[in-house]
C-alpha cells in the first residue's frame, strides 16, 4: 500500500489528463436531427390544442340503444394509432350526426390515424373519411388564384424486364442456401451459373416470383417486400404482421397476403388484398383456415377472384373488390371449384345428395350462365385438371360402381373449344398416382398402379372424341409427372421416398431418352424455355446431400451445384410472348435458318472461352516472369551481405572458388568374397 502511495506521489507519474475538447478549428457538421431525430420528434411542441384532433366522417347514424356498441367499434379501430383522450359524438333528433371528433395524446398520433384510417371500409354503406381538424381552416382559406402543382419526383426503378433482353437469352433463378441466411439470383449458363445478385438475410423464410417475373417477393415478420429492376431495388412493401403466405393475381396488379396472427370480427386482417402499384390495402377478409391455400382463386385476366365457403361460392370483381352483382352463389354441398386458365369460366362440382346425382358445372362469368352440366353417379371424389390454355378440362372421378368392390377412376374430358362442350369418358381400374396435361397440346400422362408395378401411360385426345393410348411404360419408379413448359418432353420422377429416380421422355414418338438418378431429390423445376430442368435436394426436407443439378431436356447432366444447406430454387417466369400465333408459326418454319445462326454463336462462344483460357494462362506466365526477375534482382543486391556472412567465400555458383579447393582421396574396405572354382 505504501509503495502504491509513493508511486502516486512520484512526479514521474504525474501525467497530464487527456483533453476531450474539440480543436479550435473543428467544425461540427452533424445536426441534432441526425443524432437525436427519434427523440426530437417526441419533443412537446407549442400547439393551440386542436393539432391532435381528427374528424371522422361517414360514421353510421345510430340511436342511444346502439351508441355504446358504435363507440366500442370506433375505439378499437382508432386506438391502434395512439392514445385517445377525448371522443365526441354530435347528436340531433336522437341520432348521431354521422361524424365524430377524436382527440389523441399527440399530433403525431393524429397524423398516423389520418394516414392509415382514411378510406377504411367499415361495412358496405360506410367508408370512413378522416381529416385533421386543422385542415378545415386550410381548406376554407384556399386562394382563388391557380397555382401550378409541384412536380412529384419520379421513382425510376430501372428496366423492370431487363433480364429478357439478355443477349445470350439466359434465364434467371433464385436460390436460398445456408438454411435461409443467404439468397442469390443466378443467370443460367450451360457451363456454370453466373451470380447476378447475392444478399445476406434477404428474406426470413422463402421467396416467391410474381407470375410474369416482374417482382421478387421476400417474407419478413412485419410483412412482405417486392423487389425488381436491374439492381433489385425495393419496389413496394406491405405491412402485415406475421405474414406466412402470399398469392399474386395473374395480371400482377394485386397481391394477397395471409397472416394467422391478426384478425378481429370488426376489422378482418387475416387475408389482405393489396394494390401493388400504390401499396394501398384494397380489402381485408376473415379466414378460419389456410389449409387449402390459395383461399382466393383468380380468373386468368385478374378481373375476378372467388372463394368457397360451406354451400356458398363468392365471386368478387376488381378493382372495387365487391361481390359480383352484390350477392354470392348458393350452391349446396359445393366441394371444389377452379377457373379456366384461358377464359372467364368457372368449373365446380357437387357430390350426390340422396336421389340427386353428383354434377360438374361449367359457368360463364360474369353472366353466371351455365354452359355445361355433367351428371355423375356413385362418386367418391373429384379432381379438376385444366389444360394450361383452357382447351380441355379433365375431371378425375373416383367411383364405386354398384355390385363391385373397390374404386375405379373415370376421366371425364371436356372439349372446351367445341360447340356445346362435348365430353368423352375413359375408365381405369387401377389406382391413379398422378395426372398431368401437356401444357400446349392435347396429350396427357397418367401414373397408375401399385409400387413396384407402377405404369406410365400417355394418351392423346382426338377431335372426334376418341382417346388414343400412345404408349405405356411399365415398372416405373415414379410418383410425379413434370411436363416441359413447351410440351412434348417430360420427366417422370420418383421423389423423396423413391430415392430420386428420373426418366426423361419424348412424347412425340414416346421414347425414353435417358434414365438417371438424383438421390433423395425433393423437387424438379423446368426453366421457362423448356431447354433445361433442375433437380434438387432441399435442406427443408433432407438434411444431407443438399444440392441442385442442372440437366438438358434430354437428360444429360450439365452441372452439380453443391450449396451449404441449400433450401429452394425457383426459375424466374417469363411474361407471355408478344408474337402472334402466325409469327411463331413462321419462326418454327424457318427454324433451320435460325439454328445455323445460333450454332455459329455457340462455336464463337466456345472459341471465346478457349481464348479466355489462353489469355488467362499467358497472363499468369507473364506475372511469374515478372516475379522471377524481381527475385533475381533482390538476390543480386544481397550478394555483398552473403559474402560478409560467409567470410568472403562466394557460394552462389557450384564451381566458384575452384582454386581454393583441396582434393582428398579416401579409400576404405567394403567387402571380400572368396568363390571356389573347383579343380581346373
Amino acid at each position: 500500500m505504501h509503495d502504491t502511495m509513493d508511486m502516486v506521489d512520484d512526479p514521474e507519474y504525474d501525467e497530464e489528463e487527456p483533453s476531450f475538447s474539440d480543436p479550435e478549428d473543428y467544425v461540427d457538421d452533424v445536426d441534432d436531427d441526425e443524432l437525436l431525430g427519434d427523440i426530437l420528434r417526441e419533443k412537446p411542441q407549442e400547439a393551440d390544442g386542436i393539432d391532435s384532433v381528427v374528424v371522422v366522417d361517414n360514421v353510421p347514424q345510430v340511436g342511444p340503444e346502439r351508441l355504446e356498441k358504435l363507440k366500442n367499434v370506433i375505439h378499437k379501430i382508432f386506438s391502434k394509432f395512439g392514445k385517445i383522450t377525448t371522443e365526441f359524438y354530435p347528436e340531433a333528433d336522437g341520432l348521431t350526426k354521422g361524424y365524430i371528433f377524436l382527440e389523441y395524446a399527440a399530433p403525431t398520433q393524429a397524423l398516423e390515424a389520418v394516414k392509415n384510417a382514411d378510406g377504411y371500409k367499415l361495412d358496405k354503406q360506410h367508408t370512413f373519411r378522416v381529416n385533421l381538424f386543422t385542415d378545415f381552416d386550410k381548406y376554407m382559406n384556399i386562394s382563388d388564384e391557380w397555382e401550378t402543382p409541384e412536380k412529384q419526383p419520379f421513382k425510376d426503378f430501372g428496366n423492370m424486364r431487363h433480364w429478357i433482353e439478355d443477349q445470350d437469352c439466359r434465364d434467371q433463378y433464385s436460390v436460398i442456401f445456408e438454411a435461409g441466411e443467404r439468397t442469390a439470383i443466378f443467370a443460367n449458363d450451360a457451363k456454370e451459373p453466373i451470380t447476378f445478385e447475392e444478399r445476406a438475410r434477404w428474406t426470413e423464410t422463402y421467396v416467391r416470383w410474381s407470375p410474369k417475373g416482374t417482382y421478387l417477393a421476400t417474407f419478413h415478420q412485419r410483412g412482405i417486400a417486392l423487389w425488381g429492376g436491374e439492381k433489385f431495388k425495393q419496389i413496394q412493401r406491405f405491412s402485415h404482421q406475421g405474414v406466412s403466405l402470399i398469392d399474386f393475381s395473374p395480371c400482377e396488379r394485386y397481391v394477397v397476403t395471409f397472416s394467422p396472427l391478426i384478425d378481429t370480427k370488426e376489422d378482418p386482417q387475416a387475408i389482405i388484398i393489396w394494390d401493388i402499384l400504390t401499396g394501398q390495402k384494397k380489402r381485408g377478409f376473415h379466414c378460419e383456415s389456410s389449409a387449402h391455400w390459395p383461399i382466393f382463386k383468380w380468373s386468368h385476366d385478374g378481373k375476378f377472384f372467388a372463394r368457397m365457403t360451406p354451400d356458398t361460392l363468392s365471386i368478387y370483381e376488381t378493382p372495387s373488390m365487391g361481390l359480383l352483382d352484390k350477392k354470392s352463389l348458393k350452391i349446396n354441398g359445393i366441394k371444389d371449384f377452379s377457373w379456366s386458365p384461358g377464359d372467364n369460366i368457372l368449373a365446380f362440382w357437387v357430390p350426390e345428395d340422396k336421389d340427386i346425382p353428383a354434377r360438374v358445372t361449367l359457368m360463364q362469368m360474369p353472366s353466371r350462365h351455365e354452359i355445361r352440366v355433367r351428371n355423375l353417379f356413385n362418386v367418391v371424389d373429384c379432381k379438376l385438371h385444366w389444360q394450361r390454355n383452357g382447351d380441355y378440362l379433365c375431371v378425375k372421378v373416383d367411383r364405386t360402381p354398384k355390385g363391385t368392390q373397390g374404386v375405379v377412376t373415370n376421366f371425364e374430358i371436356f372439349r372446351m373449344r367445341e360447340k356445346q362442350v362435348p365430353v368423352d369418358a375413359m375408365e381405369m381400374k387401377e389406382s391413379i398416382i398422378a395426372f398431368a396435361w401437356e401444357p400446349n397440346g392435347s396429350k396427357f400422362a397418367v401414373l397408375h398402379g401399385e409400387s413396384p408395378r407402377i405404369n406410365a401411360s400417355f394418351y392423346n385426345v382426338r377431335n372426334n372424341g376418341k382417346i388414343d393410348l400412345l404408349k405405356m411404360f411399365d415398372k416405373q419408379q415414379a410418383n410425379s409427372i413434370f411436363w416441359s413448359p413447351q410440351g412434348q418432353f417430360l420427366v417422370l420422377a420418383g421423389l423423396r421416398s423413391m430415392n430420386g429416380a428420373l426418366a426423361f421422355v419424348d412424347t412425340s414418338d414416346c421414347i425414353m431418352m435417358n434414365i438417371a438418378e438424383h438421390y433423395m431429390a425433393s423437387d424438379v423445376e423446368w426453366d421457362p424455355t423448356g431447354r433445361y430442368v433442375v433437380t434438387s435436394v432441399s435442406w427443408w426436407s433432407h438434411k444431407v446431400d443438399n444440392a441442385y443439378w442442372l440437366w438438358t431436356f434430354q437428360g444429360r447432366l450439365l452441372q452439380k451445384n453443391n450449396k451449404d444447406r441449400f433450401c429452394q430454387l425457383l426459375w424466374r417466369p417469363r411474361p407471355p410472348t408478344l408474337l402472334s400465333a402466325d409469327q411463331i408459326k413462321n419462326i418454327k418454319k424457318d427454324l433451320k435458318k435460325y439454328s445455323k445462326i445460333f450454332e455459329q454463336k455457340d462455336r464463337l462462344s466456345q472459341s471465346k472461352a478457349s481464348k479466355e483460357l489462353v489469355d488467362k494462362r499467358r497472363t499468369m506466365m507473364e506475372e511469374y516472369h515478372r516475379y522471377r526477375e524481381t527475385a533475381q534482382q533482390v538476390y543480386q543486391e544481397q550478394k555483398t551481405i552473403r559474402l560478409e556472412l560467409r567470410g568472403g567465400v562466394d557460394t552462389d555458383e557450384l564451381d566458384s572458388n575452384v582454386d581454393d579447393w583441396e582434393e582428398e582421396t579416401i579409400e576404405f574396405f567394403i567387402n571380400e568374397e572368396i568363390i571356389p572354382l573347383g579343380d581346373l
